[in-house]
Parts: C-alpha cells; sequence; structure tokens
C-alpha cells in the first residue's frame, strides 16, 4: 500500500464531499481524479463506509493538532476564538465547500456507524476546546458576557456550522461573515 495513493484519495475525497456531500461522488470519480482503477481503490478503503471513517478520522486529528497549537501560541480567549472561526471560516472556501464534519451531517443516513463515531468525536473535540477557550475568555476578559461556557461553546459551534450552511446556500461567504459578526464583536 503506497501511502502517496492513499492520501491522494483520501484527498480527492475530502475534496468531493466538501463539495458535493458524501452521495454526490463515487470510486468512479475518485478513480478519474486520482488516475489509478477503480479496483485499485478497493486495495487502499475496501467500502465506502471505511474511507468515509478515514476520512473523518484525519479531519479530527488534523483539527485537533490546530486547536492544540492555537491554544498553545495565542495569549487570549479572543485570539483563540478568532483562530477557530478563521479556521470554519477558510473551510467553505468562496462559499463553495463546506467543512468535512458539516458536509457529512447532510449525509448521516449514508454514512458508516464508524463515521459517525468520528463525526461524534470530533464535536466533542470542538466543544471542549470551544469551552476551555470560553472559561478562559471569561477569566482573561477578552470575551464579554461569558455566561456559561460550555453553553456557549456549544452555541458558538452551531453558529459557526449554521453560517457555513447558509454561506454555501449563497455561495457568498459574507453569509458567513454577517452570521459570525456578533460574536466577533465580543472578543476585546
Amino acid at each position: 500500500m503506497t501511502k502517496d495513493t492513499k492520501t491522494a484519495l483520501l484527498d480527492a475525497a475530502e475534496r468531493a464531499v466538501r463539495s458535493r456531500g458524501f452521495d454526490g461522488f463515487s470510486y468512479a470519480d475518485l478513480s478519474e481524479d486520482v488516475g489509478i482503477r477503480k479496483a485499485s481503490i478497493h486495495y487502499h478503503f475496501a467500502t465506502k463506509a471505511e474511507l468515509s471513517a478515514a476520512l473523518m478520522k484525519r479531519y479530527r486529528e488534523a483539527l485537533q493538532s490546530a486547536c492544540e497549537e492555537i491554544e498553545r501560541s495565542s495569549r487570549t480567549a479572543a485570539e483563540q476564538l478568532s483562530q477557530i472561526i478563521e479556521i470554519y471560516r477558510l473551510a467553505m472556501s468562496e462559499g463553495d465547500s463546506l467543512c468535512l464534519c458539516v458536509a457529512f451531517i447532510g449525509s448521516r443516513e449514508s454514512l458508516s456507524p464508524a463515521a459517525i463515531d468520528e463525526i461524534t468525536s470530533f464535536r466533542k473535540m470542538v466543544i471542549s476546546v470551544l469551552t476551555r477557550i470560553f472559561e478562559k475568555g471569561r477569566t482573561d476578559g477578552s470575551i464579554s458576557s461569558v455566561q456559561d461556557p460550555p453553553k456557549e461553546a456549544q452555541a458558538a459551534l452551531s453558529l459557526m456550522e449554521g453560517a457555513q450552511l447558509s454561506a454555501r446556500a449563497q455561495e457568498e461567504p459574507a453569509v458567513f461573515d454577517n452570521a459570525l459578526a456578533l460574536l466577533l464583536g465580543r472578543l476585546t
């Protein structure tokens, strides 16, 4: 198993899911995109269910690493929250894409239990990071009016995900920015 081919397949599948949804691509699409035979894809990922779980695991690990770096390198909670929001903003490109987790949620019925478990782990991780950020924001004063950090974290994640969907519906990134303006306005 060559890592380069496996990585190329994951990259192609991620692009497809983020722009067309899980049900919007096939192994034939990946075969054409990566330039290998369909049978070769099955060597790396026996089923699309296995591929979806691997995609979500890779995405969770990458975002977790990014969040850990943000928490290490940013002095204030406001800086940390701004950077997390920017990750979600960049994930939607020009309004023609979604973060992988949001894209998968729209196809939940088609996903394997392993992929759903990865989505659940992803969301728990993000909410945990956001909870720590809101706790720090209440302590350092860099986020105004923090009342209940766990609820703030859930609301912030829901806001970012919903704003991505709204921006995607209109293919207009400004929709995301407008939706997040009030939250960003609380940062000092």
